[in-house]
């Protein structure tokens, strides 16, 4: 063991500085905590060492909430991004998700320059290697150089460098993502600690030099003509200076690829870890998608500054010839020079069922995890989980109540609650279909959700937060005022609504009711509508999609009280589910280890069933005996 010395105390400190690490070290700072973030390399600050993208479907819902709550990633979107696409434009509201190619050199640049100046924040080169504990919780941590530093918190944002290695066909080196530093010792310090770990891997594609590329061969994908920003308090005009192309894999590509299969990691046992069943390697999607002619690949740039082109799509660990040989057998790809080989990289990671919903561990107090050392894929999952680790960690030192969101309010919430009380198997990505409650769950109205809950717990103004609350103010009045307007029949009217496949009217009709219909935009109305007031394309934006989907966004409401009187039937911290007869085995041997909160949650555990839940009832009346049990806090 190196020689060990004290070098300062801190209230929270961050193991770790990609997207996790940064929005809970913004997080905790900015709630008034003296934090330190320690990295391996400054240089790989708010690294995208996979696609260089913010959002996508779901994803893009996920940055807008961190946005309306006081993070960081939706602004740093909106100064770094080179090219925005809103996708599913074709299908409705709910799932419409903002995506973004960044420039990705510029985003860790913005990144590591907000964090060198927010007051409070120290940021560190410097490898952790081992978490102290003192009577039972969290102390601080130690360095591989033996600096110990004190500290009231500690989150572990690690990413995929705890224990890594990279995988390149026959070779196996231990090493980070983009060639760094892995984390070493650290993973055996928090297994001595009784943390569950398992290993899990991701792969990522190769990097190819555009002056090698022929464009004519493969399909432009523009960006959208009109951008929409990620965050809410974006006022600069979005630019999109870059565009995509789009190319396809051939029966040759999957020749090769089947042809040396033999010499694949994936397949020759040399990958142990789990990856994602959601985002394959190019020779799994061979393998699984046999009939499939060919599969789509998408030709990216990774900034305005470089050269170097992504290709989405065509993850692989596969030996460098062979990765040069199916390159060279793609339209426009034939000369190909590849920059960035792909490979594919195995991590430690915890099972997440061992956390609360606070992200604290439930058997460290004061250690948190955070990102996808959590078992989560994806940027957008690593920081919302960063910022309500940096809150909850900064509120218990505070002696505040946690902050948890709700799988009713948020994708926040839905991410966390799955990961807390089902675990994963596979790195974890959040998607539309996980919420039961999409409809209400839209990225356009995050802000309405969130904005007053992120100036709850300190992160928003009390300027932002009247803002908010004036858009929808206006959206209120607008909605008023279309449902106490009528317009007269006219023949101009009418040869509008056939224009738009919709049925004439015979008389009078309400604004309202036009806009109802599903052909009728709110634009569409204004030569009909002489009083219609000024409003930004927010407020109308909203308006249009209340009245449009007004039954539907009641029916949701409906389930979310349901759904909320299981969230306040909350179980007892002290509640020996060993000892409760009436259950069965797996059931008792599952509540045990997570230990939920409360009825909704256990009953969305697997392997519980209603049965289970009915018996967990009665025994609650039973202890109750009239009286409800002790509460536990929630937000």
């Amino acid at each position: 063991m190196a020689f060990t010395y004290f070098v300062k105390e801190c209230d929270v400190a961050v193991v770790g500085a990609g997207h996790a690490g940064i929005e809970a070290a913004l997080a905790a700072a900015r709630l008034g905590m003296h934090t330190i973030l320690f990295t391996i390399n400054l240089d790989a600050v708010g690294n995208m060492p996979c696609n260089p993208a913010i959002g996508g479907t779901g994803k893009g819902h996920l940055v807008r909430e961190l946005d309306a709550l006081g993070g960081e990633m939706g602004l740093a979107a909106d100064h770094c991004c080179i090219q925005y696409r809103m996708l599913n434009r074709g299908k409705g509201p709910a799932v419409h998700s903002l995506r973004a190619q960044a420039d990705r050199r510029k985003y860790q640049q913005y990144m590591k320059h907000v964090l060198e100046r927010q007051p409070g924040l120290e940021l560190k080169q410097a490898q952790v290697t081992e978490i102290l504990t003192e009577n039972g919780r969290v102390c601080g941590l130690r360095t591989q150089l033996g600096a110990e530093y004190r500290a009231k918190a500690v989150i572990i944002a690690t990413g995929t460098y705890l224990d890594s290695t990279v995988i390149t066909g026959e070779s196996v080196v231990a090493s980070g993502p983009d060639g760094m530093h892995p984390s070493q010792g650290l993973a055996d310090n928090l297994r001595s600690l009784g943390l569950p770990l398992r290993r899990f891997k991701t792969g990522t594609p190769p990097r190819v030099n555009r002056r090698s590329i022929d464009f004519s061969k493969m399909e432009l994908q523009p960006g959208d003509q009109d951008a929409e920003p990620f965050s809410f308090r974006t006022g600069h005009k979005l630019c999109n200076a870059a565009v995509c192309y789009l190319t396809y894999t051939n029966a040759e590509t999957h020749r090769i690829i089947r042809e040396n299969l033999s010499r694949s990691p994936m397949y020759d046992g040399t990958i142990s870890g789990v990856g994602p069943r959601y985002c394959p390697s190019i020779e799994t999607k061979i393998v699984r998608f046999s009939d499939k002619p060919r599969h789509q690949l998408f030709i990216e740039p990774c900034g305005l500054d470089t050269e170097e082109m992504y290709i989405q799509g065509l993850s692989s660990s596969l030996p460098e010839d062979v990765q040069i040989a199916m390159l060279h057998t793609i339209p426009g790809l034939e000369q190909a020079e590849i920059m960035r080989l792909a490979y594919a990289i195995e991590y430690e990671c915890v099972d997440p069922t061992s956390l609360l919903p606070t992200l604290e561990t439930k058997t460290l107090p004061g250690l948190y995890g955070a990102g996808q050392f959590n078992g989560t894929s994806g940027y957008e999952e690593a920081a919302v989980q960063g910022l309500v680790a940096g809150v909850n960690a900064a509120r218990k030192i505070q002696g505040k109540s946690p902050f948890i969101l709700t799988r009713d309010a948020s994708y926040i919430g839905i991410l966390i609650d799955d990961l807390v009380t089902k675990g994963t198997q596979e790195p974890y990505r959040i998607m539309t279909s996980r919420s039961e409650y999409r409809l209400l769950h839209r990225q356009d109205n995050a802000d309405q959700r969130l904005t007053a809950l992120g100036a709850e717990i300190g992160l928003v103004s009390r300027q932002r937060l009247a803002a908010v609350e004036e858009k929808y103010a206006q959206v209120a009045r607008e909605i008023a005022r279309l449902e106490s307007r009528g317009v007269p029949a006219s023949e101009e009217l009418n040869r509008m609504l056939s224009q738009r496949d919709s049925a004439p009217v015979a008389a009078s009709a309400r604004l309202a009711d036009l806009l109802r219909r599903p052909q009728v935009e709110y634009g569409d109305l204004a030569p009909f509508d002489p009083e219609r007031p000024e409003l930004p394309p927010a407020v109308t934006q909203q308006v249009q999609i209340q009245l449009k989907y007004a039954g539907y966004l009641t029916r949701q409401e409906k389930q979310v009280e349901q759904f909320r009187r299981e969230e306040e039937r909350l179980l007892p911290e002290d509640m020996d589910y060993l000892s409760i007869a009436g259950l069965r085995l797996e059931a008792r041997q599952k509540l045990q280890a997570i230990r939920p909160v409360s009825i909704g949650q256990a009953g969305r555990i697997s392997g519980v069933s209603p049965a289970d839940i009915a018996v967990l009832l009665i025994c609650l009346e039973q202890r109750r005996g009239g009286e409800p049990p002790a509460e536990r806090e929630k937000t």
